[in-house]
């Protein structure tokens, strides 16, 4: 084997782009997601070292420091972050010119030659799911033999080996937490919504759904929702407690929709029960009020649902796949059973105008789930809103964040301009956050839970510099416009 390293490299500050998330940003409070596309294929490579740089605030040095004893280093990289992660390789390869590096992540996965074409101190890249693209890198094997790889060979010429079947055996796949423990600090992972500390975790890969929006599906784990079966994942639950005991407050299924077999999550909450596990999981708005309760029955806590939009013709666009009445009627049954929500939703999409956005704002306080999050429409390559965007010109730039990390938007469209869709998020998050009863909720909480008063204060010292920094980024869009 060779000595490997799989590396989140250092980025912008608070930004969470190396995990499983969709939201490679920096975030309006700290947030950071476990690196579980870079775990998964380390827990596959005995002896290899997993290194997520920006929650545990290790620097450029701090990593080359690390990186100069390997002989293998494999990146995870994003469109956001591909710049800032060419630049850390670079560092690496020029203390260590006889490593080999390369990158995994969406964005490598559609665009493999362009990348390597513009960036020619990357020796390869894995393209789709790449699991085992990286079991076979560590294992030394002959380049030419290993499933969807991209590289550059000795004569500096791209060559390219046919696509890697999708993983078909899921219970195949070892768990991550033993790789969590060997490795990360699980104290340095937060989430807003989620208890801490807090693991997330994946039981499988791939979504039905077809969002237009949704970056994994599309480019790297398909539309096969594949699974490990519930005796597995309880066989991974009964190590997590082994490893961590009581010191995990929370454990977050972060499939994209691990409801979507209602009968398969039923059993898998029956092991979170047995084990007297709290957790939470994604879920879309069309979960059945008697398998809603069975999972809180279950230990279920907190639900992360997609609502969107609050027009119905935007959700159609986006192949969202619910009704406005779907969504009510589901936020309905989880404030009944006492199951919390955080609901996402997304300003820009295709073709927002200030008439949706208002929408939107009056849908999100009318469900009035625990907390919500505000993005902006992000048309990553590789995604159907991505060549919407280019063929009907609706992209205005190229960059989907600031120099600081925080989102940007790129698209703009007939009845509202980069500007107004930026300024929409500040005043949605607004309208829902400085309401009295909303206000008195999140107080009540914290006056419940020393741990939640100490961390909803520091998150609302973040949250206002955060709303702060949109505002001067969006004073500087205007002035650079006038000039």
């Amino acid at each position: 084997m060779l000595k490997t390293l799989f590396l989140s490299p250092p980025s912008f500050d608070g930004f969470d782009g190396g995990a499983g998330s969709r939201y490679q940003a920096k975030r309006e409070i700290t947030s950071y997601w476990f690196p579980t596309w870079l775990a998964q294929p380390a827990a596959l490579v005995p002896g290899s070292r997993l290194i997520d740089a920006p929650p545990h605030h290790q620097t450029q040095e701090d990593v080359l420091k690390i990186a100069k004893e390997y002989e293998l280093v494999i990146m995870h990289t994003s469109t956001p972050s591909l710049a800032n992660d060419v630049e850390c390789a670079r560092q690496i390869k020029v203390q260590n010119p006889s490593v080999k590096i390369g990158f995994i992540g969406a964005h490598v996965a559609v665009l493999p030659e362009q990348t390597l074409r513009e960036n020619k101190l990357i020796d390869f890249v894995c393209r789709h799911e790449f699991d085992y693209t990286c079991k076979e890198l560590a294992e030394d094997r002959p380049w030419s033999e290993i499933k969807g790889l991209s590289w550059r060979d000795e004569e500096g010429r791209l060559q390219r080996t046919e696509d890697r079947e999708l993983v078909p055996n899921w219970d195949a796949m070892p768990g991550v937490f033993r790789t969590y423990a060997d490795n990360l600090d699980i104290t340095k992972y937060f989430i807003g919504y989620l208890l801490h500390p807090y693991v997330s975790f994946y039981t499988g890969r791939g979504c039905p759904a077809k969002c237009t929006f949704c970056l994994w599906p599309q480019t790297i784990g398909g539309h096969a929702y594949r699974t490990k079966s519930p005796e597995c994942v309880g066989r991974e639950m009964d190590e997590a407690k082994a490893i961590w005991g009581d010191k995990v407050r929370e454990y977050m299924f972060d499939d994209d929709t691990f409801t979507i077999n209602e009968k398969r999550a039923i059993e898998i909450s029956k092991h979170m029960k047995r084990l007297n596990l709290t957790w939470s999981c994604n879920a879309r708005a069309h979960v059945k009020y008697e398998t809603l309760k069975e999972l809180r029955d279950n230990g279920l806590r907190l639900l992360l649902v997609g609502f969107e939009s609050g027009n119905q013709e935007i959700l159609n666009r986006i192949k969202k796949g619910i009704k406005l009445e779907m969504a009510r009627e589901f936020m309905a049954n989880c404030k009944k059973l006492g199951i919390k929500v955080h609901g996402t939703f997304i300003i820009g999409l295709p073709v927002e105008n200030p008439r949706t956005v208002q929408e939107t704002i009056d849908f999100a306080k009318e469900l009035d789930p625990h907390t919500i999050q505000v993005s902006i429409a992000a048309p990553y390559p590789g995604t159907e809103l991505y060549d919407q965007a280019l063929a009907n010109g609706w992209f205005a730039r190229e960059s989907l964040i600031s120099g600081s990390g925080i989102q940007t938007s790129t698209l703009q469209y007939e009845e509202m301009s980069t500007s107004q869709i930026e300024d929409a998020v500040e005043r949605m998050y607004r309208s829902f956050y400085f309401r009295p009863r909303k206000i008195a909720s999140i107080v009540g909480e914290m006056l419940q839970d020393r741990q939640m008063l100490v961390r909803r204060l520091r998150e609302g010292g973040e949250f206002f510099a955060y709303l702060k920094e949109r505002k001067e980024q969006s004073r500087l869009r205007g002035v650079e416009a006038a000039s």
